[in-house]
């Protein structure tokens, strides 16, 4: 769903949040608690589209041109992702000199985000009847080698525009066996890697490649970070006009999209990212109006522009 104006104000900014969430874990209906809403997507995004569609419907006046994004399948393999749709089909809703991806930020800005690598690690053996276990080798017991180096990998912590990511590489699926009495002859480890801006997507897979040679590696689903930006002027002026602290986005986000495109984006919602994805998460009340009125007031102030930066 997109919602645009053409006011020729200058500078054009896009709001934007994905609709989707991962899979109901026992967390509907939502419930109210004191500041805290509880709920599937509380967190990660209904609070950040919910400020979104506020400020879509009570900012009459913004000093600069908007366009509101709100698409889906952000939560699974990017092939699917509708804001990639868009891009593809009509890429000139996605011009603008900046974009606020409103995933949860705890209301600070996040800058940038990692890259996303998921492979299939698969180790493969010979079958026999689990009575004979001599006779077969089993796929199962090889994955050790696989969790080992899992386990002992020491993963990269670079300093990008005076903010620390923190690389990290772990499985996040195995699955081996035919029948209860069959040595396995298949097993397939899925590892996630997820790698800090300043190393390219290629960079990332002949990493992967690299630690895992002596197995077969296929790579499923892939996406590039994107590096913090804290040095475009649209960056600087947005955090001057917020107060916002800055971190790094340790996920990834849209916010890699945009930059690709050359466009200047942040990640700044309400919500812990931390409890994203989780059973009790939730958005604080408090948290959802001190982004709205920051975003409002960014977006209604006069005598500003992106380009030339703000004050406070």
């Amino acid at each position: 769903m997109i919602a645009t104006n053409h006011a020729d104000r200058g500078d054009r900014v896009i709001i934007a949040g994905h609709l989707d969430t991962v899979p109901v874990n026992g967390n509907l209906p939502h419930r109210v608690d004191s500041d805290r809403i509880y709920g599937l997507g509380a967190c990660d995004m209904k609070g950040g589209v919910a400020v979104a569609l506020q400020l879509a419907a009570t900012v009459r006046e913004p000093v600069r041109d908007l366009t509101f994004i709100f698409y889906e399948a952000e939560e699974v393999a990017s092939e699917f992702n509708g804001l990639q749709k868009i891009a593809d089909l009509a890429p000139e809703y996605l011009e603008a000199d900046f974009a606020v991806l409103m995933e949860p930020s705890n209301a600070h800005i996040e800058a940038g985000c990692q890259g996303t690598i998921r492979a299939r690690i698969t180790t493969r053996g010979e079958r026999s009847h689990s009575a004979r276990g001599w006779m077969g080798k089993n796929a199962v017991h090889q994955a050790r080698e696989i969790l080992e180096i899992l386990e002992n990998y020491d993963p990269r912590t670079p300093v990008i525009d005076g903010l620390t990511f923190r690389e990290g590489l772990n499985a996040v699926g195995i699955v081996g066996g035919v029948a209860g009495n069959v040595i396995p002859d298949v097993c397939t480890v899925t590892v996630n890697y997820r790698f800090a801006p300043d190393k390219s997507l290629e960079q990332g897979v002949a990493h992967l490649r690299d630690l895992f040679s002596d197995f077969e590696i296929e790579v499923t689903d892939q996406a590039s970070g994107a590096l913090p930006g804290l040095s475009q002027r649209a960056a600087q002026a947005f955090v001057q006009a917020t107060g916002a602290q800055v971190a790094p986005k340790f996920g990834w986000t849209d916010v890699a999209r945009f930059s690709a495109m050359g466009t200047a984006a942040v990640n700044y919602g309400p919500g812990n990212p931390a409890i994203a994805h989780s059973q009790g998460e939730f958005v604080s009340k408090s948290e959802l109006a001190s982004v709205l009125a920051s975003l409002r007031s960014w977006l209604t102030q006069q005598g500003s522009n992106i380009h030339d930066g703000m004050k406070a």
